[in-house]
């Protein structure tokens, strides 16, 4: 018993010290956190949360009006506001996102400004003013990405910004203020921030064809103090997607969800014919799946979203299941679920390998499986396992028959 004794209390002496060596390295973490984020070498990560915006009447700002502050993160985690650029002798401020076709067909023409002005001291600046909460599907037809804050970071990264790109999507406050009509549109402001030129970059949207001719006049005018020409021009492009834009996003919503779901019968030959894709005239997306296959069921509603996505333009897709015949009710239920408002198929014809090698040597069975097939028959894109699916959504954008600009 004193044995016992004498071991209990040095087990309480023990669990004191550890418990006040605990107490003290967590004091000194916490401390040496402090310092580190008050050094400015640690920063908690931004977290986008867009809200609704009750509807208000939205005025772009005048020639002659200073430029209003804003505190945005960047896509590179930063935050930003106009003293960050307050040595600049002119402040190029151009609203863009990554959806809008038009925004896309100037990117390099931006970056091209950026470059071609290094050594000028003008400073530019690309900010968002989209709320994701606005956005519909079936404005995503030019696209492989939203307009939300980690898409930006994609988009970002995979074109290569040499000048820092802001969100505004949670609250819009700073688009409010400048009042952008669509994507792109330029802000040119002098040394003292006073606002010299708004509107367009050029006159032709198409890539190649111009190099921000407006832009830059604006930018030269500006940095040799003399008045511009043309200080206003229109723009053309994407709407402001203002965060009280839902009601539309609701409608559309609830005219895919009403759309018809079934389940027709495919046979060996049928799938032959899906592939050789003569029929369509689009690009085809097929999806083989299954119900008893997790990942397949996973992953179907992002095929949904494709389909919403590009179905406008020379694009479809189509999904397969190789679930077995008296599985069919199980097969439409889940169809159902997901509002799969596409051709649906089930495979009839018994012989699973016989249907695994009719895709070719692509495939070796394993679900799912994904094939994007041109009309002909040429297969552009495949892959068995869970797709990633940027990766599936550059690849049709990226198609001749689709692309990411008019």
């Amino acid at each position: 018993m004193k044995i016992l004794k004498n071991s209990f209390a040095a087990i309480i002496v023990f669990a004191t010290i550890f418990s006040a060596c605990q107490s003290n390295k967590n004091e000194s973490q916490s401390a040496e956190a402090s310092e580190t984020e008050a050094s400015g070498e640690m920063k908690p990560a931004f977290v986008a949360n867009p809200q609704f915006i009750a509807k208000r009447e939205v005025t772009t700002l005048e020639i002659g009006a200073k430029a209003p502050d804003f505190n945005l993160p960047g896509v590179d985690g930063k935050f930003y506001t106009l003293d960050d650029f307050s040595d600049a002798s002119v402040l190029v401020i151009i609203f863009t996102c990554n959806h809008c076709p038009t925004a896309q067909a100037y990117e390099d023409r931006i970056k091209a400004v950026v470059e071609d002005y290094k050594g000028k001291n003008v400073k530019l600046i690309a900010i968002s003013p989209n709320s994701p909460m606005g956005l519909l599907y079936e404005e995503l037809g030019y696209t492989d990405l939203n307009d939300d804050y980690t898409a930006m970071q994609l988009r970002a990264d995979y074109m290569d910004y040499n000048f820092p790109y802001l969100y505004d999507g949670d609250t819009e406050e700073a688009s409010l203020q400048y009042g952008p009509v669509a994507t792109p549109h330029a802000f040119v402001f002098d040394s003292n921030r006073v606002l010299t030129y708004n509107g367009r970059l050029d006159k032709v949207e198409k890539p190649g064809t111009t190099n921000s001719e407006d832009l830059r006049a604006a930018i030269d005018a500006t940095l040799e103090g003399k008045p511009i020409t043309e200080p206003v021009t229109k723009v053309f492009g994407c709407s402001t997607k203002w965060g009280w834009k839902t009601d539309m996003r609701d409608r559309v919503d609830k005219d895919w969800n009403s759309r018809e779901v079934k389940v027709e019968d495919i046979d060996l030959a049928g799938i032959k014919t899906l592939l050789k894709n003569d029929d369509s005239k689009k690009l085809r997306l097929i999806n083989v799946w299954a119900t008893w296959c997790g990942p397949c069921m996973l992953e179907y509603p992002e095929f949904i979203a494709i389909q919403r996505m590009y179905g406008a333009r020379d694009f479809e897709f189509v999904s397969i299941s190789a679930d077995k015949l008296e599985k069919r009710d199980k097969v439409l239920e889940f169809l159902d679920k997901k509002e799969s408002g596409v051709p649906n198929y089930i495979f009839t014809g018994g012989d699973n390998y016989a249907m695994v090698e009719a895709f070719g040597d692509g495939w070796d069975g394993a679900l799912p499986y994904t094939a994007l097939v041109e009309p002909g028959g040429k297969v552009v894109y495949e892959h068995q396992g869970e797709v990633d699916f940027l990766e599936l959504k550059r690849a049709i954008v990226e198609h001749e028959m689709i692309g990411r600009v008019y």
